[in-house]
């Protein structure tokens, strides 16, 4: 009997790691890592003094990640990346900055949402510039489809926001109807949300930008 396919939130490409981040990763991951567990974590426990938790699936290189996190330190932010690179990179800059509100999961993010955060629990989580796998043949392996959407709302507290970026317009186009289909989801704006200040540009968005890519923005609220 043939095993049934597990989908992953991402293709694992290979990178080559600088010397510092190479250094940071081996230094600092069991300083500012969470590790995987088939068990919810505790958030209080992981940021005492906090009480807002937000959660970035994908964060790259994760120069957006701590810059949202040092620019409000009142709030508790978990990074979810698979890349070491980028892993490195920002495990490097929460040392380098000090910063105690923000950690980082090194594993596929479907498994983390499914196994590690308790429903209910999330004030926000982002999704900026997802893989837009642009060939038609591979759109089945975008990361926001319904049953994942439907996923992400159980997460957010009632309140809590949903909000993703794409430089790619059809894949826009699919989050925003994705989004829309649902039931406890709501759309904070008319359409395409306007751009939120507090969200600094990515690598990603910058590159889109100079191809005349348009950035759209999806910001959604649970009900």
């Amino acid at each position: 009997m043939s095993e049934k396919r597990v989908i992953k939130s991402y293709v694992l490409r290979a990178g080559r790691m600088s010397t510092g981040q190479k250094a940071a990763y081996d230094k600092l991951k069991d300083v500012h890592c969470i590790p995987y567990d088939e068990k919810p974590i505790d958030f209080k426990r992981i940021f005492p003094d906090l009480d807002d938790f937000f959660l970035e699936i994908g964060f790259g290189m994760g120069d957006v990640t701590h810059a949202i996190a040092e620019e409000n330190p009142q709030k508790g932010y978990i990074g979810i990346e698979v890349h070491k690179p980028g892993v490195g990179k920002l495990l490097a800059e929460i040392e380098k900055k000090g910063l105690k509100n923000l950690k980082a999961i090194e594993h596929d993010a479907v498994e983390v949402l499914r196994n590690m955060i308790p429903d209910g629990s999330l004030s926000g989580i982002h999704v900026f510039f997802p893989d837009p796998w642009h060939k038609k043949k591979h759109n089945k392996r975008r990361l926001i489809q319904p049953e994942l959407t439907s996923l992400l709302a159980a997460k957010l507290k009632r309140g809590g926001y949903l909000y993703a970026v794409s430089d790619w317009e059809d894949y826009a186009e699919q989050i925003l109807d994705v989004f829309s289909g649902e039931k406890s989801l709501k759309n904070k704006y008319e359409g395409w949300a306007e751009p939120q200040e507090w969200r600094s540009q990515t690598k990603f968005e910058r590159k889109g930008l100079k191809k005349d890519h348009l950035i759209r923005e999806v910001f959604f609220e649970k009900i």
